[in-house]
């Protein structure tokens, strides 16, 4: 069995937990968001399951060669949260899992445990340690990132749900001689969360911008040039919005919202895609809604993607593609300073069910 003597974290502490936690535990684990991702835990709490978590569940885990500490700011200090480490899998690798109480949030305390059990972990021979958090946290995915964990992709319905489906995870992993301090952020997030000139305001996807997007997406100027040429499902659409938190937060793309800064309508969808970091390059796709077309809100978008992309991210080169026959997406790219640069020939599935040539443009850092 691993060693349960206290492990620095920081400026915090990992102990065993005490029965006079669990007040504490029956408070913070009544927490709606907890309740949410973490379907093991009964919702409603009481102090009886406070207490056979502490009594009965966590020495289980010790048991059969996992962890379970309380997270602390002392050795008795008050409890703030818990982090674990599960049995070794059949391959040897420990998975840690952790919570934290509403009142020690954005502390840094999740990630500074996460850090700590990690590296103890590693001291005790476990080679490999991985996490996991729903596609729908991205407060837990910034702890992995925090912790020195690195992305390794999604495992779709690998969660089981409070409902009783399955949801997708994001996989993060550490290996005992990884860094274990996150590297800079490829793709950071807008200064305050947006971007506007007063007119215009481009910001994250959310949820709530689902109806508005496959909305649009579904008018036939925005068909006729969509990559294939039809509208999304909502399955679809749903998951974009879903998965824009994780995809900005490894690098993997940022989908955007276009806004009408006066009024927060969602105008149309702005993207940042296919980015190639050893090459400083990255595409960008827009589309705008029918009623917002002709007051110059994409161009005024693509100026304020283009100048945070050269001011804040390593990228030098931005492209774009046009139909030949898309002469409004042209006049966006020549106002907002692209060039073009290359023809490339029966590129784009078109709504006949052939084939069109795509019009390249480029705008370069300098």
């Amino acid at each position: 069995m691993l060693p349960r003597d206290a492990v620095p974290a920081g400026p915090l502490v990992l102990r065993e937990l005490t029965v006079a936690d669990a007040d504490a535990v029956t408070s913070g684990c009544s927490d709606p968001e907890i309740a949410r991702f973490i379907p093991a835990v009964p919702s409603p709490y009481t102090l009886d399951d406070a207490h056979t978590f502490i009594t009965k569940i966590a020495p289980d885990l010790w048991d059969r060669g996992g962890a379970c500490f309380a997270i602390s700011d002392s050795p008795a200090g008050a409890w703030l949260g818990t982090v674990s480490l599960k049995p070794p899998d059949v391959r040897g690798n420990g998975e840690v899992g952790y919570m934290v109480a509403p009142w020690a949030r954005r502390r840094g305390v999740a990630s500074a445990a996460a850090r700590a059990l990690a590296e103890w972990a590693f001291a005790q021979g476990v080679a490999r340690v991985e996490l996991v958090a729903d596609v729908d946290n991205p407060a837990s995915q910034r702890v992995a990132v925090a912790a020195g964990f690195r992305y390794e992709g999604v495992q779709r319905g690998a969660s089981p749900l409070r409902d009783g489906g399955r949801g997708d995870v994001a996989s993060f992993a550490r290996l005992a001689d990884d860094p274990g301090e996150p590297g800079p952020r490829y793709l950071p997030d807008f200064p305050g969360g947006s971007l506007s000139d007063g007119v215009v305001e481009i910001s994250p996807l959310t949820l709530a911008d689902a109806d508005g997007y496959q909305e649009m997406m579904g008018e036939p100027e925005a068909m006729a040039y969509s990559v294939p040429p039809e509208p999304p499902d909502m399955e679809e659409t749903l998951r974009r919005c879903r998965y824009t938190p994780l995809w900005w937060l490894t690098g993997e793309r940022a989908e955007m919202g276009v806004r009408d800064a006066l009024t927060g309508e969602l105008a149309g969808h702005l993207q940042l895609m296919n980015v190639v970091p050893p090459l400083g390059q990255a595409m960008i796709g827009y589309n705008l809604a029918r009623r917002f077309r002709g007051r110059g809100f994409m161009t005024r978008s693509v100026g304020l993607l283009t100048e945070w992309a050269f001011g804040h991210t390593a990228l030098h080169r931005l492209v774009a593609g046009t139909a030949v026959g898309n002469t409004a997406s042209q006049r966006v790219l020549e106002r907002a300073g692209f060039t073009r640069e290359a023809l490339i020939r029966s590129l784009l599935p078109s709504p006949d069910g052939g084939w069109d040539d795509d019009v390249q443009w480029v705008l370069l850092r300098d």
